[in-house]
Parts: C-alpha cells; structure tokens; sequence
C-alpha cells in the first residue's frame, strides 16, 4: 500500500513496537496506535497495533510485512477490536479471580508459602495492564470521536467497545487497590506473629534468668563460697534455686496478666479453634 499521504514521523510512530498507544488525523486518513497487553500462557505480553483508517477503508499495519492490511470497512474493524476488547474483560477477570483466592487464603489463616512472590508478580502485571489501557482508553476514546464524521462508522458499536476498555482499565486499578490491602494486612499478621514469637522468647528467657544467675555465681573459681564443705550443699542450693524461681514467676505472671490473658483470648476464638491454632 502507498504511504505517501503519511507524515514520516507518523510512519515512524507506526513502525515502533515500543510506540505507547496515539491518536493522528490528517487530510482523509486517522491513524490509531494500540499498546494492548495479552495474556499468554499466564504471563503479560504487550502487543502492539497500528490501524489506518483512509475513505472509509480500514487498514492494519503487518510487522512482518511492514505494511498495511485490508481489513475492510468500519465494520470489520469493529469486530477486530471487539474481539480483542472481550479478551481483555475475561483476562482482568481471571486476574480478579485468583486474587480473590489469594484474599480468602490469607483471611483464612492458611495462606500459601509463596505469597508474596505471588503478591508481586500480580501487582507488577495488573500494574502494567493498567498503565497500558489507560492510554489505550484515551487515544481511542479521539478515534471515536473522529469516527462520528462518517456515516458509515456505527457510534453505538464502537462505545460499547469504549465502554470495555475503560472496564478493563477501573478492573485492573481496583484489583491494584486489593492487592495493596492485602500486603497491608498480611504484613500486620507477620508483624503479630513476630511480636507473639518475641514475647514468648522473652519469657523463656526470664525463666531462666534466676537459674543463669545462680549457676554463674556458684560456678566462679574463687574460694569462700557458701556451701562448698556442706554434704548437703547441693541440695540446698537447688531448693534455694526453685525458691527464687517461684518467687520470679509469681510475680513475673501478676505483672503480665493483661498481657496473657490478651493472648489466650485470641487463641481461644472461635476462629482459631476451627483453623486448629
């Protein structure tokens, strides 16, 4: 096909897969660039398409052949971007779908070991979904509007086409929007689990803390210590041990009730009962 008629920066435009999706118009010709992302084998691609638009005749831009192809009149290129429109509602879905598992999981107290690698690789596709049909939105929501100079472009078609792509585009920000409340709270449960941990720790080692006390101080290699020529020195200081250790955890667990009363509410909710916790 001649391209004579085209700018060569538009032509350039048109032959960079890398072009972000455009709108241009000029004498009798419309020129609209696509960036589309496309699920393959559950993993985002981005592919890019070119569709000129000249005296009612619809043209896409074959990379290969590094021409244009005659797709038909407005009609049939409705139907290649409503195809490709419905393609897009059922992949953002599916996105919806598994992150939808992803939240009951981590509700649910069982969530996977990989969930954050899980939570990144969504946030980085739905991410990039959305920064691509947000522009996709805006330069087709102008082709559109070029469009209605033509008797023979169905307005109605081509906005419900419109109306898919802004879908596409609010699905993949709410999903974006779930994705961060959920690192917010699986973080918050890490963190609990973390200061549980770390408070328990802490009590085991102030149990010991009396016994530590007195097996250095009966272990120093100096003389003068009580019970080292009492038979019964040992016994002795073992009870005396068990005396202080009694008298650290009384008062250790009367300064701790609120605390410990604090947690076995929480273990013993319905909720974990049923999770086995």
């Amino acid at each position: 096909m001649q391209t004579d008629f085209l700018d060569e920066l538009i032509l350039e435009d048109i032959e960079n897969p890398e072009h972000p999706s455009d709108f241009e118009s000029g004498d009798g010709f419309a020129v609209l660039i696509l960036r589309l992302p496309e699920l393959h084998r559950q993993e985002v691609r981005v592919v890019s398409y070119a569709f000129l638009s000249r005296r009612g005749s619809c043209y896409l831009y074959d990379r290969e052949k590094k021409d244009f192809v005659l797709l038909g009149d407005f009609e049939a290129l409705h139907r290649v971007l409503d195809e490709k429109a419905d393609r897009l509602i059922r992949d953002i879905r599916q996105y919806h779908v598994e992150i939808d598992r992803l939240e009951e999981s981590l509700y649910d107290e069982h969530p996977p070991r990989n969930f954050m690698e899980r939570w990144i690789t969504y946030k980085k596709e739905v991410s990039l979904i959305h920064r691509l049909m947000f522009h996709a939105t805006l330069s087709f929501e102008l082709f559109v509007n070029y469009g209605k100079r033509s008797e023979a472009f169905d307005e109605l078609a081509y906005a419900d086409i419109l109306e898919h792509m802004a879908r596409v585009r609010d699905l993949s920000k709410s999903a974006m929007e779930t994705l961060d409340n959920l690192h917010d709270f699986y973080r918050a449960k890490v963190d609990e689990r973390m200061n549980r941990n770390m408070y328990w720790l802490t009590i085991i080692s102030a149990i010991f803390l009396p016994l530590t006390l007195l097996t250095g101080f009966f272990g120093m290699n100096t003389g003068g210590l009580p019970f080292t020529e009492d038979p019964s020195g040992t016994t002795k200081v073992l009870l005396l041990s068990l005396l202080l250790e009694a008298l650290f955890l009384v008062g250790f667990f009367l300064m701790n009730r609120p605390k410990i009363r604090r947690f076995r509410r929480k273990d013993l909710s319905p909720g974990s009962r049923e999770n086995g916790v």
